[in-house]
């Protein structure tokens, strides 16, 4: 790494698997051997209302927000999602975000133009992708996941992400999620 702290804003909606996903960040962050601080924010957390969480970690974090126009990271759920997490970028964030809008009827080219004042924007088909592999979507969460380790946006090692998961995941959907992961890297 080559700040002190790296900061990430993870978005989405209740439900999606936002928070196994900061979780699994923070702990590969730890394993690393980072001080790491998290936080949610939330208008209705319960399943289906907006989230957002905060990860940060580096050599010794003091707050768990992360600040206005301070994002190194964005990861999003949902087009939508991104758009509203943009206040947290600057020119050199990067942002990974699912292709798919859940809540209106809007057009995601449209949203994604939006989102060009910032640093570097991967619009992955993610839903595709995962229900074609695995006949749902739930593990949207970890192919994003996987698609940042691969483009190196998350300076964490792929070994530790994968340890992290095997902590932080229920066993029986372990096998499903490495496989999701390992398909994110291709």
């Amino acid at each position: 790494m080559k700040q002190d702290n790296f900061n990430i804003i993870i978005a989405g909606y209740g439900g999606q698997g936002v928070l196994t996903l900061a979780d699994i960040i923070a702990r590969a962050a730890f394993i690393e051997g980072y001080d790491i601080k998290q936080a949610e924010l939330h208008g209705l957390a319960q399943r289906g209302g907006s989230l957002q969480i905060h990860v940060r970690f580096g050599k010794k974090v003091f707050s768990p927000l992360v600040e206005k126009g301070k994002a190194d990271l964005i990861i999003s759920l949902d087009a939508l999602e991104s758009l509203r997490a943009s206040n947290y970028a600057n020119k050199n964030t990067n942002m990974v975000t699912n292709k798919k809008i859940f809540r209106i009827n809007e057009d995601v080219e449209k949203i994604l133009s939006k989102l060009k004042n910032y640093g570097e924007v991967y619009a992955v088909d993610a839903d595709k992708i995962v229900e074609e592999m695995t006949g749902n979507v739930t593990s949207v969460n970890i192919f994003l996941l996987g698609f940042a380790v691969l483009k190196k946006l998350l300076p964490l090692k792929k070994e530790n992400v994968l340890k992290a998961m095997e902590e932080k995941i229920r066993p029986e959907f372990l096998a499903e999620n490495r496989e999701v992961f390992k398909r994110a890297l291709k």
